[in-house]
């Protein structure tokens, strides 16, 4: 049992329900004020220097601050990432959901602070951090931490082209690769710090996991109950002469059929059923 594991058994019961979904509306509150016009947003960013100095709020407004300029392109990439999202707490545990994004958060927090303080050092004045810390990075976290669970899952590029999410999370990390060797290039090491500090839990938290592709608790136990079964000869799935230890309750798929399919166990079946992931989160749940 990792260290993940042990912290859900503790205080998995005050992990907050459909954590995505409150982040998307921060996000719209973030753009219902931008429309505003009021200038309210530049009281909401993440400041150390003013957080010192007693605005503390900026420790937590600077959430509302959206990732991007309002469009249909950011309305197409909100309903991705709360589709994602919804998606990894599922997969997950809300628990372990909740960490990842939490973590995030606060060492995008711990990131700015310590930005400001050898800025402080260099210069001897106080150095504005205006929207180099955004929720941008947090939403990016997201995409990736669902790539790294789901590599071949497939998504329709421009609603057209099928492509494995794990060649999109490639894309991105060339392109953060290429932002920060521009930034090192121009002299603004300051971003790639910004960067670097706000990715960082997508390290951090699979380091801790030890593993990649991570379960909720109750799918492992489902599991392992599911193997003690086999292990009786009383769920054994048979494919030709010989027998698969997976098969997916909707369309029949074995690991002889691709050894490269993903199979999990839904936490919210009632009962040991397993997809794979295709069909993961699109089947009608069995009660």
């Amino acid at each position: 049992m990792n260290f993940l594991d042990k912290m859900e058994r503790k205080y998995g019961r005050y992990a907050i329900h459909h954590l995505t979904a409150y982040i998307i509306v921060t996000y719209i509150a973030g753009y219902l004020i931008e429309l505003t016009g009021t200038g309210l947003s530049s009281y909401l960013t993440l400041e150390p220097y003013y957080i010192l100095h007693g605005q503390i709020w900026r420790l937590v407004s600077w959430i509302l601050i959206p990732p991007g300029s309002l469009d249909i392109f950011t309305i197409i990439m909100l309903m991705f990432y709360y589709s994602i999202g919804t998606s990894l707490e599922r997969a997950w545990g809300e628990f372990r959901y909740n960490v990842y994004i939490f973590s995030g958060i606060l060492m995008t927090i711990i990131g700015s602070f310590l930005l400001y303080g050898i800025m402080y050092l260099i210069y001897g004045v106080p150095y504005s951090m205006g929207y180099q810390f955004s929720t941008y990075y947090i939403s990016l976290s997201i995409f990736l931490g669902f790539a790294i669970s789901f590599p071949d899952m497939k998504v329709l590029l421009y609603f057209i082209i099928p492509i494995k999410i794990k060649w999109l999370a490639f894309l991105d990390v060339a392109y953060l690769a290429l932002e920060v060797a521009g930034n090192l290039y121009s002299g603004n090491w300051p971003q790639c710090v910004a960067i670097f500090c706000s990715l960082a839990n997508v390290l951090v938290f699979f380091i801790i996991s030890r593993k990649g592709k991570t379960v909720s608790f109750q799918q492992k136990k489902r599991k392992k109950e599911f193997q003690k079964a086999v292990s009786r000869g009383q769920a054994e799935h048979y494919r030709g002469n010989g027998v698969t230890k997976h098969k997916c309750a909707i369309c029949g798929r074995t690991e002889l059929d691709d050894p490269n399919l993903e199979f999990r166990f839904c936490s919210k079946c009632n009962g040991n059923y397993e997809y794979c992931q295709e069909h993961l989160f699109t089947h009608e749940h069995v009660k």
